[in-house]
């Protein structure tokens, strides 16, 4: 296998919002969980995609892993590899978006990395090195509230230089209307400056395409699935690779019985469990029973599995932000998360053991739980349900997924969802 473009996904879902974008561009497109072993067979494919769990780790984790996963693509060809980052840039003053860039910069021997969270398309733009959810500021925004990353900075020229060693500067807007060959002008000059990394403009989606071509020659990048759609658009205008039909055959319909799993605290999927209870049954867990041993997740699973039978149900953790800052008070942020999202994924384990094959995730952390405890090793990129979720097929051909990102989907998500895993 030669590949045209590695990625690093810092998270499960991010995962599949980017092999969804570069499917949609015409690259074929594989998603790998954590670096694929010696035994994996791939098909034929121009991208993969390494899903890590690498977000709210600790920083030198994060470094080794992504590290560990550079090599594997190296390995296999890839000359580019862009490290996949959220849209609304959640890490830490520690990291890990700073440490990994700058480990990844290092090893490939570039003197400075493009980095940006832009995509219009989604309602994420940067301007003037400022993130803005729709017309508004990131930290003016309800996604200022991720419970484990809260994001409480919109200029991420000063949000990555807290977290990186090199200095970080600014690809402002005027200079990538100006084109490809200006942006390179202006990193080449940060570089001799000293900076390490540079902060991108982009406001308009002819805006990625000038950032893909400006950097499809570096070996690496950082950004958000935006940037991918640019690099991947760069890829196929060059003539490197030519743009298969958008999406994959994934077989034969796998049927079944369906279920659906919400561990997000975004006001999107607070929405969509709501809107779920119309057309499905819906099991609302308590976290404090969850936390206090198995019995929530037990009962929860029974509830299931009387179900499933008849029909799609939905098992939820979510709350609002409000009640998750009690919970993290009295418990601690970390272990709080950390319970809910082990719970989750043992009601999972259990659902596929009684007989579940299609499965539908809200939530990055739950989404790696869910994925890690069925042991899945790789997907196919099928049909997308909504922007930045496509129906995933594991690559036996034997479950349908999906796996989304809290803020992701319209209200009718989990219906949608099941509606394109037959």
């Amino acid at each position: 296998m030669t590949l045209v473009l590695g990625c690093i996904a810092d998270d499960y879902t991010g995962a599949s919002d980017l092999a969804n974008t570069l499917t949609k561009a015409g690259l074929r497109t594989v998603q790998t969980i954590g670096v694929p072993g010696e035994g994996l067979d791939l098909p034929a494919t121009d991208a993969v995609v390494v899903s890590l769990k690498s977000r709210s780790i600790p920083a030198e984790q994060a470094v080794a892993r992504s590290r560990e996963a550079e090599r594997w693509l190296r390995g296999r060809g890839a000359g580019h590899v862009m490290f996949k980052v959220c849209s609304t840039f959640d890490s830490t003053d520690a990291g890990n978006i700073g440490p990994v860039t700058d480990a990844l910069r290092e090893d490939a021997g570039a003197r400075i990395a493009l980095v940006t969270p832009a995509f219009p398309e989604t309602g994420r733009t940067v301007y003037q090195g400022h993130l803005f959810v729709g017309a508004v500021p990131l930290h003016e925004s309800p996604l200022k509230d991720h419970p484990l990353n809260p994001m409480r900075d919109s200029n991420l020229v000063r949000v990555l230089a807290r977290q990186s060693r090199a200095g970080v500067g600014l690809v402002d807007l005027a200079t990538v209307a100006r084109g490809a060959q200006a942006v390179r002008a202006r990193l080449d000059a940060l570089a001799q400056e000293g900076k390490g990394a540079a902060i991108a403009d982009a406001v308009f989606d002819p805006d990625l395409a000038v950032l893909g071509e400006a950097i499809l020659a570096d070996p690496v990048s950082t950004g958000a699935s935006g940037l991918g759609l640019g690099l991947a658009q760069a890829l196929v205008a060059s003539g490197r690779v030519r743009a298969a039909p958008a999406g994959t055959t994934l077989g034969a319909p796998v049927g079944g019985p369906a279920a659906c799993l919400a561990g997000s605290c975004s006001q999107a999927t607070l929405g969509q469990v709501a809107a779920a209870e119309a057309v499905m049954p819906v099991r609302r867990l308590d976290p404090e029973r969850l936390l206090a041993g198995p019995q929530e997740a037990e009962e929860a699973l029974a509830w299931a599995a009387e179900r499933i039978g008849a029909g799609p149900v939905l098992i939820a953790s979510s709350q609002s932000p409000e009640a998750v800052t009690a919970l993290q008070a009295r418990h601690g942020r970390d272990a709080a998360g950390h319970a809910i999202e082990a719970a989750l994924a043992g009601i999972a384990a259990g659902l596929v053991a009684r007989g579940v094959r299609r499965l539908v995730v809200a939530g990055g952390e739950t989404s790696g739980a869910v994925v890690d405890a069925l042991g899945l090793t790789a997907f196919r990129v099928g049909p997308e349900i909504a922007p930045g979720v496509p129906v995933l097929a594991t690559v036996a051909g034997d479950m349908r997924l999906a796996l989304k990102s809290g803020n992701f989907g319209g209200r009718d998500f989990f219906a949608d969802a099941l509606a394109l895993m037959p």
